[in-house]
């Protein structure tokens, strides 16, 4: 039964707040403390709050937050999902379905076209449209393999006024990758003031102006006076750029042992260095939900000199407006969607979502028995979502 108006919406009043916070506390074991820093982390970054009722009791809650991600060049509006928790009481009774239900009807109307989270579980999100999108892998270097000496760039220290700039070259950067966030202040405060710890912000700069940037925390290890490094953040425009941040990493191999930030499985900065004095590892797949199937299709980037048309025949259990056949005609990177055509690809909404992103290619998605083409629909597929590989190196 979909929730009404009244079982789900804002928290209202201090008792529904705590009541939230009584609920991310118990989800997330933090302390109440913890939990109420969160909500106020939440509220300053502009993200929603969202509750869902039984009767005058808040059985859950989850919080959305407003961004964009970019897609062929091309940024598309995306809502975050975080947060989500089920009060114990209410678990096993299908109170996660209903409020992720509600929160994705809520969104559709307001006119996003996607949704992504990171799954706790996977059932979950798949019941309501999710599937794996996209990767966030962790690369680890030791820093007594980090000896790149680079100072061409001079390195200061990032203060405020500084901001405007580094938000500019994080998005010319962002720009050029498949899958990061366009960021709003909820994902750039996890980036300066990452819970629990102090970053510290250094930008590199040359004639033209700043051309990259890391944010680091300072971490001791169990014993001894040994560190950890922790990047919330590293950016470089430039190979100049790369290496001066890297000389400046590797300047705190005295203290420090090792650096780790997120990225991507094919990390640049990486093939700067002499040897293989590092480890990539996945840290979590997270997942996409196209809530509004031509919106999304149409708002994405394609790649440039490609030209082509795609027939989908979509099926979408919570939105009927999805569900349908679908004409993807793409000309030189620009797309047109309109409804009709000869639905020559069938898949799930969920299918989907791989397929958008390129996370799979149209061929695996085929192996693994959830999206039917021909041959020549497969090839226009596999070009006109061709890319490389999606990543996220935002939590949220």
């Amino acid at each position: 039964m979909e929730p009404t108006a009244a079982q789900f919406g804002p928290p209202q009043g201090e008792r529904e707040l705590a009541a939230v916070d009584d609920i991310v506390s118990q989800a997330f074991a933090l302390t109440p403390d913890e939990a109420r820093v969160v909500a106020q982390k939440v509220e300053a970054g502009g993200a929603h709050v969202r509750v869902l009722r039984e009767g005058a009791t808040v059985a859950a809650t989850l919080v959305s937050i407003p961004m964009g991600q970019w897609w062929g060049g091309r940024r598309v509006t995306l809502a975050g999902i975080g947060g989500v928790g089920v009060a114990p009481a209410f678990r096993g009774k299908g109170t996660g379905t209903r409020l992720m239900q509600a929160c994705l009807r809520e969104l559709r109307t307001q006119g996003v076209p996607l949704v992504a989270l990171y799954p706790s579980t996977q059932p979950l999100y798949r019941r309501v449209g999710f599937e794996q999108a996209g990767s966030s892998f962790e690369s680890r270097v030791q820093l007594v393999g980090l000896d790149i000496q680079e100072r061409s760039l001079s390195l200061r220290p990032v203060e405020v006024s500084d901001m405007p700039s580094l938000h500019d070259v994080y998005r010319r950067y962002a720009q050029r990758q498949q899958g990061w966030l366009d960021r709003g202040a909820y994902a750039w405060n996890r980036v300066t003031h990452p819970r629990g710890e102090l970053a510290y912000g250094f930008l590199v700069e040359g004639q033209a102006g700043v051309e990259g940037y890391v944010y680091l925390t300072r971490r001791r290890m169990p014993q001894g006076f040994a560190q950890e490094l922790s990047l919330t953040d590293l950016i470089a425009l430039t190979p100049a750029a790369g290496r001066r941040l890297l000389s400046f990493i590797g300047d705190h191999r005295s203290l420090a042992t090792e650096v780790v930030w997120r990225g991507g499985p094919a990390e640049p900065l990486l093939f700067l260095l002499r040897e293989q004095t590092y480890s990539v590892k996945l840290r979590y797949h997270w997942m996409l939900r196209v809530l509004d199937v031509p919106a999304a299709l149409q708002a994405r980037g394609y790649p440039a000199g490609h030209s082509g048309a795609l027939h989908l025949e979509v099926d979408d259990d919570l939105f009927p407006e999805n569900s349908g056949r679908f004409v993807l005609e793409v000309e030189n990177g620009e797309a047109e969607v309109r409804p009709g055509g000869d639905g020559d690809v069938k898949l799930h909404v969920r299918a989907l979502a791989p397929l958008y992103s390129g996370f799979l290619s149209p061929s695996a998605l085929q192996l693994a028995g959830v999206l039917q083409a021909d041959e020549d629909s497969l090839r226009t597929a596999t070009a006109l979502f061709s890319g490389t590989p999606p990543a996220m190196p935002d939590m949220f």
